[in-house]
């Protein structure tokens, strides 16, 4: 066995995403000549032992256990008990990890692995059973002999009742939104197509709909769920949550400008904050309707939850209900009307149409004794900004009183100002971290002005609430008392790294912000305009009074349709079905397909928004579809996978990404056949990604490297091997 060798293994490990972020000061030993997997001390020293000199996902589940214990011991001086925790911790979290980057027919590494990552905490025999085998992992073993009946009962209930708590943050995170979370087995993404994990070596530019996390955005997120399990060593979870929420409402509001700090509903997504709205609309006592501005252009459960029923078939609190069901506590009068923004040719109405159409719709219902909710776009999902603002608000002083405004700026692609300037109108507003910041899917919040917040003092909630819903993300109100007394913790540790990326982008000067988001904007324009296979549809730039260095009158959101695949030019657009299959190819690696000259661009997973359907009278069906490539945060910031560029280098590196994107369109243009018919799917890595356990590869194709047991000398690898500092 040569060092040299061992150590490239150890390295292309140690180089997954989420590993570098967990292991920013560990020194790693490598000693074949134990026969355990490793062993640590409580100096946060990691041993490699024998069983670690193989497959790579073996050895990443082993470092990935290692690591947890590592740092769940560090400066601590615990008990018998506490070291008996900590080591149920680890091995939880770690059997979750594997979870997550198996297949059910894999064989786990260590035989308690599947019960502990199953739903069910497991038997206090079994606890009893495994402990010894858990402690003997670390150097100074405790003495579990030490431990009564009554001790091992309490590390039960303990257990029982923590478990849900304790697991990797990319599984922790899937928690408290829906189904749509979930991440596949076999591709390592979501519904969206992203990950919770880091995902460096794909290109993405699909904020306008959801985007993996990035090491910065994973790293804010696991610094909250460690505090988050040395709370569950404690018993103070609970408190803990509580307090944390309260955090994150403050900072929200500090963020925004907003002087109240209580004055801020945290939600699972723009949908959820779309309920709490009518909640607090309806509290005024009138029928109420609901006016959706272009809702085919917003979250595709909006329309349900503006008539107070249920959007999906499980809550953000993990409860299953009857999807369109009328949710307990909502009037069942409530009406829902649309404010549509393009005619049927998908061309846009102009402005003084529709604010003719809007002022007629309010006036309308106001004449029959209802209370008028106008949702209003900044912006929608191609980037639209209607109605106009100014007529929006000659409407509430034509009818004060009876028309409530709820903005829906879930892109969050404006400057804070203009949230202040909403707000000082009396109109509430919703946002996200999800979209602009790039933070993971489903993390909502709703900024409430005080005539909305007042509301919550002399009413009460729909009781139906409780299964969205907690009180500690709520103001603090006699309204409330209706919602749990629990805490999201999957909300929390989203929003955690969505803050990440904030307080990054917030960094930046907005002089700066402006000027790189200008030059990215000019080049992809140019890129698309030069590029025979695609048409931009006419970027709408928003309509906003000017302030001092903005950076939000930009157009932000690049919408695109591309020429179907047996058309000679794009007047014949690609249509929804086939665009959406275009769509989840880019994010999958098509190299299989292409022929060999082109395969480094077909093996790129690319991530853009969700294809928009638009109708339009020469594609099948008569509806195309627009895919949207987007500038967020991280490309202000900087993608921190593109850390040691200088920011003109970065910029440079994010221009020349996309243009490859683009260019993969085309090539998948000119191989649609062959990649039609072998449709390949999305998945977290490309098949050649080294140290990535890929799943839909055959295991002679996988990149994996055996050892066998030669004795060598310890080799240290320090976090200096790795780049850090």
């Amino acid at each position: 066995m040569f060092a040299e060798n061992l150590t490239e293994t150890l390295l292309k490990v140690l180089q997954r995403p989420e590993l570098k972020v967990l292991a920013p000061s560990c020194y790693i030993q490598l000693d074949p000549s134990i026969g355990l997997p490793f062993q640590v001390d409580q100096s946060r020293g990691i041993i490699l032992g024998a069983p670690c000199l193989g497959e790579e996902s073996v050895v990443a589940f082993h470092l990935r256990h290692a690591l947890e214990l590592a740092v769940l011991l560090k400066n601590t001086a615990p008990s018998v008990i506490d070291i008996t925790k900590i080591t149920l911790v680890a091995a939880r979290t770690t059997a979750r990890c594997w979870s997550l980057d198996s297949v059910p027919e894999s064989r786990p590494p260590e035989s308690w692995v599947r019960v502990f990552s199953d739903a069910q905490p497991p038997a206090l025999s079994f606890l009893q059973e495994i402990s010894p085998t858990l402690c003997s992992l670390l150097e100074v073993s405790p003495d579990l002999a030490a431990l009564t009946p009554s001790d091992w009962e309490r590390l039960h209930v303990w257990l029982s009742d923590a478990w849900h708590l304790i697991g990797p943050v990319e599984d922790l995170m899937a928690e408290g939104g829906d189904a749509r979370l979930s991440v596949g087995r076999r591709s390592g993404l979501n519904h969206y197509g992203c990950s919770h994990r880091p995902r460096p070596w794909a290109i993405t530019f699909a904020s306008s709909t959801a985007s993996s996390l990035s090491e910065r955005g994973f790293a804010g997120g696991e610094a909250l769920r460690l505090q988050l399990m040395r709370a569950v060593l404690q018993g103070q979870a609970p408190s803990f949550l509580q307090q944390k929420m309260q955090d994150m409402r403050a900072f929200l509001a500090d963020f925004f400008g907003i002087e109240d700090t209580d004055a801020v509903v945290l939600s699972a997504s723009g949908t959820d904050s779309a309920l709490a709205v009518l909640a607090l609309s309806s509290a005024c006592g009138a029928p109420v309707t609901t006016i959706l501005t272009a809702p085919d252009e917003t979250g595709s459960g909006i329309p349900l939850a503006a008539k107070g029923c249920h959007f999906a078939h499980e809550t953000a609190m993990g409860i299953t209900v009857e999807k369109g069901a009328l949710i307990d506590g909502f009037a069942p009068n409530t009406k829902c009307l649309t404010l549509p923004l393009r005619n049927e040719e998908g061309g846009l109405y102009p402005a003084s149409d529709v604010i003719r159409t809007c002022q007629t719709m309010v006036a309308e219902e106001v004449a029959q004794g209802r209370r008028v909710l106008l949702h209003v776009l900044d912006l929608s999902k191609t980037g639209l900004l209607a109605p106009d603002m100014g007529a929006v608000a000659a409407l509430c002083a034509a009818y004060p009183g009876q028309l409530d405004v709820v903005v829906d700026a879930c892109q969050a692609r404006l400057m804070p100002d203009r949230i202040a300037a909403y707000m000082a109108q009396g109109w509430a507003v919703m946002v996200t971290g999800s979209k602009f910041f790039t933070g993971p899917p489903f993390c909502g919040a709703l900024l409430l002005p005080p005539n909305w917040k007042d509301r919550l003092q002399a009413v009460s909630l729909p009781a139906g609430l409780v299964a969205y819903a907690n009180r500690c993300e709520w103001p603090a109100s006699p309204a409330c008392r209706v919602l749990g007394n629990g805490a999201n913790h999957g909300l929390l540790l989203r929003w955690a790294a969505a803050r990440a990326e904030m307080e990054a982008f917030a960094a930046v000067p907005a002089d700066v912000v402006s000027d790189r988001l200008g030059r990215f904007l000019h080049a992809v324009m140019t890129i698309i305009f030069n590029q025979l296979d695609l048409q931009l549809l006419t970027p709408y730039v928003p309509q906003r009074p000017i302030i001092a260095h903005d950076w939000d009158r930009q157009q932000t959101i690049l919408s695109f349709m591309v020429r179907a695949p047996e058309a000679d030019d794009i007047d014949t657009p690609l249509d929804f079905d086939r665009c959406r299959k275009l769509y989840q190819w880019l994010n999958a690696d098509v190299s299989a397909f292409v022929p060999p000259e082109h395969r480094t661009l077909g093996s790129l997973l690319c991530h853009l928004g969700q294809p928009v359907a638009l109708p339009h009278p020469h594609a099948r069906g008569g509806k195309a579809a627009a895919l949207r490539l987007s500038a967020g945060a991280r490309l202000i910031s900087g993608e921190p996978s593109h850390d040691g560029l200088g920011a003109s280098a970065r910029l440079e590196r994010e221009i020349a990404d996309a243009g490859k994107v683009l260019a993969k369109i085309s090539l998948i243009l000119a191989y649609w056949q062959p990649i039609e018919q072998a449709d390949p799917s999305p998945s977290y890595a490309p098949r050649s990604q080294a140290g990535i356990f890929i799943h839909d590869v055959p295991p002679d194709a996988r990149s994996s490297q055996l050892y066998g047991n030669g004795k060598r000398d310890s080799v240290t690898i320090s976090s200096l091997a790795l780049g850090q500092s």
